[in-house]
């Protein structure tokens, strides 16, 4: 079993468009975001189901707070809820700086917010199984 990396971090979290967000809006935050990834080293997916996001970001441990504040001072979400965060041994999305899909199942990410740490982990690598992600 591979060590997790000291430096490297994962974060996955759960979060509501905004009440007054257009459901249009996801695409520039995805556009935004990849550009921003690119020059901060992080990498992750996001996915939509047309309420709900559930975003996992793989990031520099020093980073971590930056990002979550970042994410937790866009008023184009609320109710952000980390699920986990913690050491990652290596990146599942290498070459992706914001992978995106949308998921039609509004159940799939509602299953998924009621996990917590490892089962949350568990539930996001279930859930990657079965997606389309674009890059």
């Amino acid at each position: 079993m591979r060590m997790p990396s000291p430096d490297l971090h994962e974060i996955i979290y759960v979060s509501t468009l905004a009440d007054d967000a257009p459901v249009r809006v996801v695409a520039h935050i995805a556009m935004q975001s990849r550009s921003h990834n690119q020059q901060s080293d992080i990498t992750g997916l996001l996915v939509f189901d047309g309420l709900h996001f559930c975003q996992q970001h793989e990031v520099c441990a020093h980073k971590v707070a930056a990002v979550m504040a970042r994410i937790q001072g866009d008023p184009r979400h609320r109710n952000v809820e980390v699920l986990h965060q913690g050491p990652l041994d290596q990146r599942r999305f290498r070459r992706v700086r914001l992978g995106y899909t949308s998921v039609e199942d509004i159940e799939l990410l509602e299953r998924l917010q009621r996990l917590k740490g490892q089962a949350a982990v568990d539930g996001f690598a279930a859930l990657l199984s079965g997606l389309d992600v674009d890059g």
